[in-house]
Formats: C-alpha cells, structure tokens, sequence
C-alpha cells in the first residue's frame, strides 16, 4: 500500500499538467522519501520471518542506519519547507508566483536531501565505531541507533548527550519554520472575509498538519524523551507507527482531502471509447 499510493502519488503530479505547483512538487518528493524510507526497514524485516532467518551484517547495518538517518533528517526538513510554501501561498498570494519558482523549490529540496545527509554521516560512523561487546542481539527489527547504542560495552553517555543535542537541533528548526508559518496562516485566515476562502485554506494546511503530528510525534518519543520511558517493545511500536503507517497515511491524506488530486486520478483512471460507430 505504501509503495504503491506513493507511487501513484507520484505518477498523478508529474502526469497532470494542472499538478505542476510547488506544493505538488515537495508532496511528489515527501512520497519519494516515504518509498526510500519504508524500502530500507521493512523489506529486510518481511525477509527475516519468511525465511526464518534475523541476522544482519555490520556493513549492511551502517548502511541501513545511514539511509534511515538521511531520509529521516531530510523529511524533517522537507515538512518546514512545505510549511514555508504554504505560508508564502496564503500570506503573499500576489508574491508567491514569483518568490517561489521553480528554481527555489529545486534549491529548498536539495538543502532537504543535503541536511539530511549531514545527519547521517554525522551519526553514523561514530555510532558503528563503538565496541560492541554485549550480547549481539538488537531489539529492533533494523537497526535503529537508540537500540544499537545499548549493545556498546563503553561508556557512551557523552555520545548519547551529543545525538540528543544535535536531534533537538534537527527538529527545533523545523518546528519553528512551521510554527512560525502556522501561526502568520492563523492570522491571515482569520481576517479573511470569504468564508470559501477560510475553508480552502484550512483545508489546504490541515492535511499537512496531520503529517506533521504524526512524524514529529514519533520522531519526538524515539529521539527527546529520556531513556528511562523507553522500553523495546515500546521502540518498537512506535518505530512500526513512523516507519510503515506513516508511508502508507501520507498518500491517503493528501489525496482525500484533495480534489486536485482525486480529479487528476478520475481523469487518468477513466478510459474513453476508441472506437466510435457512425450510424447512418
């Protein structure tokens, strides 16, 4: 499901020449990073149980942290840049053609993917360089670094302190950008004297809202809240809740809830006469 209404997601705004807008463009790169994301986790995990089999190799497990690492920084990222683009679109309507092209919305995702990949190759190395000495058996189903970390037989609580600084860091400028956004939405929407425009723009925003809660919610649990909240099973709902039902409610969010895009996806699903008969 998360494969393919991502997919589709992706199909209907490059397709649709009406789709062609800068919010469709980072909801296009949103379902691209959800594709990579639940790539990387669940297709090893579904693996393991049919064949029986849950091992994983050192390299593969750096590798698989790094792409969870990356696409998770570039996602946080990414929902501050769709915030941002909603606010210039309510905000500065006259403006907004002009302040967000093309051209800005290529650079603004690409500073997604790139801080994104800070992230990773931040936390990654240092992380796979610990000893593990302990038992080798992680209580995860990939290899999240929270549950990596406590198979370490050193002392790595400076480590812990120094990843807990830089994910506030990574998710208290998103969280700013997007409550700084919202808030500006709020006011304008409120001295609008349309009530249709009140109600397109709500709905607009409130989609992104919901994912926004969703992911932030998790990534907050995961990442901020102190160890002693944490148990495996615990991690381990909450990492199924991000990393599989997110992937799978993102397209389904911005599809209900949108008539651009379930207009586009009647136009391409309905299937036209080839053939006409000439009746004389």
């Amino acid at each position: 499901m998360a494969l393919s209404g991502n997919a589709v997601l992706i199909i209907l705004i490059h397709s649709s020449a009406k789709l062609h807008t800068p919010m469709y463009f980072f909801i296009s790169q949103l379902s691209l990073m959800d594709m990579m994301y639940i790539s990387i986790t669940v297709p090893k995990m579904l693996l393991d149980q049919v064949l029986g089999v849950s091992t994983i190799s050192v390299p593969e497990c750096g590798i698989q942290m790094f792409l969870y690492l990356t696409l998770v920084g570039s996602e946080f990222f990414l929902l501050a840049a769709m915030a941002y683009d909603r606010y210039m679109a309510i905000c500065h309507p006259l403006r907004y053609p002009v302040l967000i092209n093309h051209r800005v919305c290529l650079l603004l995702a690409s500073g997604c993917w790139f801080l994104g990949s800070v992230d990773g190759f931040m936390l990654t190395p240092v992380t796979m360089t610990f000893p593990f000495c302990r038992s080798q058996e992680i209580q995860h189903f990939f290899c999240e670094v929270p549950a990596v970390m406590k198979l370490s037989c050193s002392d790595s609580s400076l480590y812990e302190t120094l990843m807990y600084l830089c994910c506030v860091l990574m998710l208290l400028i998103p969280v700013t950008v997007i409550s700084g956004s919202y808030s500006c939405i709020l006011l304008t929407i409120h001295r609008m004297n349309s009530a249709e425009s009140r109600r397109k723009a709500l709905a607009t925003c409130c989609s992104h809202m919901m994912v926004v809660t969703l992911f932030y919610g998790a990534a907050v649990y995961t990442y901020m809240l102190p160890s002693s909240y944490h148990t495996p099973q615990k991690d381990m709902v909450v990492s199924v809740f991000y990393t599989i039902l997110t992937p799978v409610l993102n397209p389904l969010i911005y599809s209900f809830r949108n008539k651009d895009i379930t207009g586009a996806l009647r136009k391409m699903l309905s299937v036209g006469p080839v053939f006409q008969e000439t009746v004389k």
